[in-house]
């Protein structure tokens, strides 16, 4: 049996710039707070724990602390709040979502009513909705498009979102809007990843979706990948991996999240390598 690592596994260029910040930002200073974590992963934020950044829950006084800005951005009123209490601020917003800010800006300001395609819930979707002075509308969903009729709005999409489950819901709002300025902002690591996913689960027996359960893009993978092959199986560690979903098969594809630490694909393909099943042949 072999096994197939699809190459866009793991880190995406957003999270490898943000440790990167992270890291140097320890280093050069003593006390560094983050507003949650960093990224949806756990061994990542653990590691982040480990060089002394600390998570808080809400802003104090800033005095020779630093605020780090995680992935996923900010609001811009905690930003202003952050400034005035005294915080350094290191920003690691993601740039392809620092662009979604940008665009959301500037299109309310030209009179666009603004409309996230997004997890509501998400703090990608929350920092996109705190750069506007007027509240967005948020669509998580193909039967959750507004009935309501708008003459001018401007569409962007959470970065991590299904390309095709966005396209629907604008199709949709095309209907019912007007002018639709339609922004295409899922980031070219996510579209190229649901590619892949696309294909992997034709040529393999079972699939392996490595990431957290509070990983919006690791969820979109397992869904894609869930819908074309049964034997598809999301883990974030080897162990919550069962021998047996491996009998009978001749081949295992492997793919991970963005925010998924490439010693984590590592620690799980060994392991999958090491099961009594058949000689496995890692093709990687």
């Amino acid at each position: 049996m072999q096994i197939h690592l699809a190459k866009s596994a793991g880190f995406c260029f957003g999270v490898k710039r943000a440790l990167s910040i992270a890291f140097n930002t320890a280093k050069s200073y003593k006390e560094v707070y983050m507003l949650g974590d960093i990224v949806h992963n756990e061994d990542v934020v653990r590691t982040i724990k480990e060089i002394g950044i600390k998570k808080i829950n809400r802003l104090t006084s800033g005095k020779n602390k630093t605020l780090l800005v995680r992935t996923h951005g900010t609001c811009m009123k905690i930003t202003d709040e952050a400034y005035k209490l005294g915080y350094r601020i290191v920003d690691a917003t993601c740039p392809m979502v620092k662009e979604i800010h940008k665009i959301v800006r500037n299109q309310e300001k030209k009179g666009y009513r603004i409309i996230v395609i997004g997890d509501k819930k998400h703090d990608e979707v929350h920092s996109i909705c705190g750069q506007l002075k007027f509240k967005a509308i948020v669509i998580d969903n193909i039967h959750a498009v507004p009935i309501e009729k708008i003459k001018r709005a401007c569409v962007v999409a959470q970065s991590t979102q299904n390309l095709s489950d966005v396209l629907k819901i604008v199709k949709i709002l095309k209907t019912r809007i007007k002018k639709l300025r339609f922004f295409n902002t899922i980031c070219k690591p996510t579209r190229i990843k649901q590619e892949e996913i696309k294909t992997l689960p034709l040529e393999n027996d079972v699939i392996i979706i490595i990431g957290s359960r509070n990983s919006a893009n690791t969820k979109r993978l397992y869904k894609i990948s869930k819908s074309l092959n049964k034997h598809t199986y999301w883990v974030n560690s080897k162990t919550a991996i069962r021998p047996a979903w491996f009998n009978s098969a001749k081949s295992v594809g492997v793919t991970a999240g963005a925010s998924t630490p490439e010693g984590t694909i590592k620690d799980i393909i060994k392991y999958i390598s090491s099961l009594p099943i058949k000689k496995l042949t890692p093709s990687l």
